[in-house]
């Protein structure tokens, strides 16, 4: 309390001791009997007595995220951060304290992350007495917000966490805190269905024919969900028009959604459909009747980012007008996945509801009331699961994590590219909120050929589905996606729940990169093995984590016997002439004889 205004901070502690995991977040109360102004609102400040810390986050770009950089901290300010109107492409919301020594499975690490889908920064900062100060929050940057007396302002959650057991720990630290801990109970425990999306097969080009043929391609192959991507809505042959116009496309579409959904039933399968509900084409029925609602400056010069603007989320009309759109297709319609995209950021940050000393809270007030309408279709339909999206990977975050359990981790589909994205992501999110698709080949985005087994393999590392034209599959490419589907059942459990261990880093190998899963019970392990640009003749021995030296275990696939002792000292034997983007999996099962 600062007994000279009045003000009081009120910090909240959830400690999660069984994880290692502390959350933190602070209530500003003002009791002042005037009005406020707070400008810098940070979830947690930890100060740490030394300085010889590298500092972690991961940066990136659209199909290129979550990639690790690594930098040796030095006096004065380092940062990460966003101020895009969204947690964004460029830099996650989590950073990494690690000592210069510490590596994968050794060595000091404090993480920290943010659960919020906006603008944040975290920093360090040394001084001169060589102590780091370690704070993440809401980014100052063009924020304020007016508090009158009596009002409070909560700030996000930090989610902190220490090892000196190395990163992959600190990682699993993340990975049990957000699979148990973060979001609704019957959303975050839901087992993710095997989804096949059209967007790779057909991107605008569709109609009900070529829909009905994809869809009877799935019949006897085990996929769970037909997804409908963009196109279906007002007049949407392109990306210039009908963002904010959620009816039914009927010059494509002549019998509305029904049709699509009864065939997806006559095959065994759910149906799945694609909003982007935060945008607006100015070539709308929604734009040309409220053009006040999109965020920019009435009679000034505003940016367009894929022929789109973003709606004014602040304005409680525009959440009105959402719950209400969304609504109707989703109570109207048996629909049981949503994809949620978000495909542009914020410029231009004007709201026509917010009066001039209230301007700066646009970026707060956008997510506020995004996560409201979240909330709202998620109570309204609880058997509805929510993807996130946002032109893939861009709004990857805890927050939204919370209403979307798995998010499209990147539209970069590439096998051999998604082994680093993956591999990044997998610093602070758990297997089970990475969608993970087998796509066509060659690759839409690099142009690359991979198998389809190292499609399938590399996709089994999260949330697993298909994003290609299944009319195009042969006998022998249809008989892999049975088995994949086969085989992702089956290792489902051992991916999903139990503990990752990174083996070979992508951005420490230019050869090959490797990662394993390990049951609960240390009963079983999964090695997942992918070479990603081939060396002649190579010896590698793949050394395995987290099993019990005491304990046998058998190569499902060989038969072979080892104990665990050897599988972590001297490893299994990979050697022999590889060839690029070959893979495999190798099963490994605790003999109890």
């Amino acid at each position: 309390r600062d007994d000279y205004y009045g003000l009081e901070v009120v910090l909240s502690y959830s400690l999660f001791e069984k994880i290692d995991i502390i959350a933190r977040s602070a209530r500003i109360c003002n009791k002042t009997g005037a009005p406020l102004k707070v400008t810098r609102a940070l979830s947690a400040s930890i100060d740490l007595p030394r300085a010889d810390f590298d500092m972690i986050g991961l940066y990136g770009a659209h199909i290129r995220e979550r990639q690790l950089d690594r930098t040796p901290l030095r006096h004065g300010i380092q940062s990460v951060e966003s101020r895009r109107g969204a947690s964004s492409h460029q830099h996650n919301p989590f950073a990494a304290l690690v000592s210069r020594e510490t590596t994968e499975f050794s060595g000091d690490a404090y993480g920290a992350a943010l659960i919020y889908s906006g603008n944040f920064v975290i920093s360090a900062e040394v001084d001169s007495f060589d102590t780091t100060r370690f704070q993440l929050g809401i980014n100052p940057f063009d924020f304020s917000w007016k508090l009158e007396d009596g009002e409070e302002f909560v700030t996000p959650e930090a989610v902190m966490t220490y090892t000196d057991q190395g990163l992959n720990r600190m990682s699993q630290n993340f990975h049990n805190a957000f699979r148990h801990h973060l979001g609704h109970t019957r959303i975050r425990n839901k087992v993710r269905p095997i989804v096949i999306n059209n967007w790779e097969a057909t991107y605008f080009d569709f109609d009900e024919e070529k829909l009905f043929g994809i869809i009877d391609c799935c019949k006897g192959l085990g996929i769970d969900t037909f997804v409908l991507d963009d196109g279906w809505f007002g007049k949407r042959y392109n990306d210039v028009c009908s963002l904010g116009d959620w009816v039914v496309n009927k010059d494509k579409l002549p019998h509305g959604l029904d049709p699509i959904i009864e065939r997806c039933e006559q095959n065994g399968m759910s149906f799945g459909l694609w909003f982007e509900p935060e945008m607006v084409s100015e070539d709308s029925d929604l734009y040309r009747a409220h053009p006040e609602w999109a965020i920019h400056k009435e009679g000034r010069p505003f940016c367009t980012g894929r022929c789109q603007l973003v709606l004014d989320l602040a304005n409680p009309e525009v959440l009105e007008y959402l719950k209400k759109a969304l609504s109707d297709v989703l109570a109207n319609h048996r629909i049981s996945y949503v994809k949620w995209d978000m495909n542009r950021h914020i410029t231009d940050a004007y709201s026509s509801a917010l009066p001039a000393d209230r301007q700066p809270e646009i970026y707060h007030r956008y997510m506020l009331n995004l996560y409201a309408l979240l909330d709202y279709l998620n109570k309204r339909f609880p058997d509805v699961a929510f993807e996130g999206c946002s032109g893939g990977g861009g709004r990857f975050d805890p927050a939204m994590l919370y209403y979307s359990p798995q998010i499209w981790t990147s539209d970069d589909t590439d096998a051999i590219e998604r082994c680093r994205i993956q591999y990044g992501t997998s610093m602070v999110y758990p297997a089970s909120s990475i969608s993970a698709h087998v796509s066509a080949s060659p690759n839409h985005q690099t142009g690359r050929l991979t198998p389809f087994e190292t499609r399938g393999n590399v996709a089994m590392a999260g949330a697993f589905g298909y994003e290609l034209d299944l009319t195009k599959l042969t006998d022998e490419e249809r008989a892999l996606v049975r088995k994949q589907v086969a085989q992702y059942h089956a290792y489902y459990d051992i991916i999903q729940n139990g503990d990752l261990y990174r083996l070979v880093s992508p951005f420490e190998n230019d050869v090959c990169c490797a990662w394993e899963y390990v049951s609960a019970d240390r009963s079983e392990a999964l090695l997942t093995f992918v070479v990603t640009k081939c060396r002649v003749g190579f010896t590698t021995f793949i050394r395995l984590r987290g099993l019990d030296p005491e304990k046998r275990y058998q190569d499902v696939e060989t038969g072979r016997i080892y104990s665990g002792d050897t599988l972590m000292n001297v490893g299994v034997n990979l050697s022999r002439y590889w060839k690029d983007s070959e893979s495999l999996i190798c099963h490994f099962r605790e003999v109890t004889e």
